[in-house]
């Protein structure tokens, strides 16, 4: 059982009984007091948000998840539906479960899933995808390429910013740890 001032963002834990996700760390050492750890924690399986201040002192548990590669398929109306690639096995989930990775969700799309007790809880999409523009503006003359993005929304419906000199049909490669435009694709 690790100490407090060794959680990280990203590891799962339980508190209180439930998996929580730790969005962020803050070390606290006020003066001559005790030192603290200020973390975010998001429940995991109700998506709900808390913070909680450990002793530096305090043991925390470690969730015990296991993770399998999942291979989306298709979607119908509000349920997903994915094939586990170790032993085939459909599984479809909902909108609420996939969170923001649904906007990189593109069919034969391989992603890791964590689950905690049998039951898919978080989905981590590649880190980066390669999706088609179908929508944008036309290039503005004059504008620099730096100082004027424009929006663009791409064929999952997630709209970003891309340089000006990006049109539609373009495909780009978009980093999904915050949404952001990397490069353009050759294809």
């Amino acid at each position: 059982m690790p100490q407090a001032t060794q959680i990280k963002v990203g590891n799962v834990i339980l508190h209180n009984g439930k998996p929580y996700r730790v969005s962020s760390v803050m070390h606290i050492t006020p003066g001559n007091w005790r030192g603290m750890v200020q973390t975010k924690l998001v429940d995991i399986i109700s998506g709900n948000a808390t913070e909680h201040r450990f002793r530096s002192e305090d043991k925390v548990d470690l969730a015990d998840l296991e993770t399998h590669t999942l291979k989306y398929m298709y979607r119908a109306g509000d349920s997903f539906h994915f094939m586990n690639t170790e032993n085939y096995e459909m599984i479809d989930m909902t909108l609420d479960a996939i969170g923001d990775a649904v906007n990189y969700l593109i069919e034969e799309t391989e992603l890791t899933v964590s689950y905690f007790e049998g039951r898919p809880v978080a989905i981590e999409p590649p880190t980066f995808v390669e999706l088609k523009v179908t929508m944008t503006e036309p290039m503005m003359k004059g504008a620099t390429q730096a100082a004027s993005p424009k929006p663009a929304t791409l064929e999952t419906g997630h709209t970003l910013r891309v340089p000006q000199y990006i049109g539609i049909g373009d495909r780009v490669k978009v980093d999904t740890r915050d949404g952001t435009f990397i490069e353009r694709v050759n294809s």
